[in-house]
């Protein structure tokens, strides 16, 4: 290892360890450690579900909530592996090192996330200081809009042949109305997610920082595994590092270039993570 590279770490243990507050950003890649996929463009997507491939439909393809109104068991198919996988994934260590650098700070955290995937919750992270941006595959949503508003995915089970990727009735329906349900998450070209949760959400992430700038809390910024193609969490993390003149620290093991004055790690979340906690005795 270099001794530029070297000197990186150094740079961002300390600026870990002296800060007060700590928004941690998290993109698909910060998952990668724990067995979960990342899905990085069509070739990723296919080689964790070789049936799409077969048929060349994309993420973008099956992440449509159109499948729900004409083709009910092919939409539960992909959504309800996804739920199957997640319920089942443990978090990597990763989640700990940052909990555990977030809770001795004066200030705390707040995550900030596109993952749908509910292991930050998982990790015991707590739920009130997380912001997901994209929804939740562990919440669900009427697909009539009736009216029940957004419930808990806990009590429904998904049955799926995966060599069709198809799901088996009973599909997950309605407590209220009977109409099928849907996962509560933005999906492409969606016009029927209910924003709700996460607008709650993103009001409590930014009265914390509303709070912060009030204090005038030293802050850093730890950016894990967040791509460019939907670039949510990169701008967030870039903007507010910049408007608020905190270090931001980019893990990233392929797009780790950073802007002026920042830090980028060319690595996986996990090693990057353990490395500097090491780093900070």
């Amino acid at each position: 290892m270099s001794n530029e590279y070297e000197e990186k770490y150094v740079a961002a243990a300390k600026a870990i360890a002296s800060a007060q507050a700590l928004i941690i950003g998290a993109g698909a890649g910060m998952g990668v450690d724990s067995g979960l996929p990342d899905f990085r463009g069509d070739t990723g997507f296919w080689e964790a579900y070789p049936v799409y491939g077969q048929h060349n439909k994309s993420f973008s393809a099956m992440a449509n909530p159109t499948w729900f109104k004409n083709d009910p068991a092919m939409a539960w198919g992909f959504y309800g592996h996804r739920l199957e996988l997640y319920r089942d994934t443990v978090p990597h260590q990763g989640f700990q090192i940052l909990r555990k650098w977030g809770e001795r700070m004066q200030h705390g955290y707040f995550v900030f996330t596109s993952n749908v995937d509910g292991q930050f919750q998982k990790a015991g992270f707590d739920s009130a200081r997380i912001a997901e941006i994209h929804g939740s595959i562990h919440q669900m949503q009427c697909t009539a809009n009736c009216g029940v508003g957004i419930i808990d995915a806990a009590p429904f089970q998904v049955n799926i042949n995966m060599e069709t990727m198809r799901a088996a009735e009973p599909l997950p329906t309605c407590p209220k109305c009977g109409a099928l349900l849907r996962p509560n998450i933005m999906m492409f070209g969606d016009w029927g997610w209910d924003s709700q949760r996460t607008q709650k959400q993103e009001n409590r992430l930014h009265n914390w920082m509303s709070g912060l700038r009030s204090a005038k809390a030293q802050v850093v910024v730890i950016e894990l595994g967040a791509g460019t193609a939907i670039p949510s969490v990169r701008s967030f993390c870039e903007n507010e590092s910049a408007r608020t003149g905190t270090t931001l620290i980019r893990i990233n093991l392929r797009d780790y270039k950073v802007p002026s004055g920042a830090i980028g790690l060319s690595s996986g979340a996990l090693e990057a993570l353990t490395r500097l906690d090491v780093a900070q005795g």
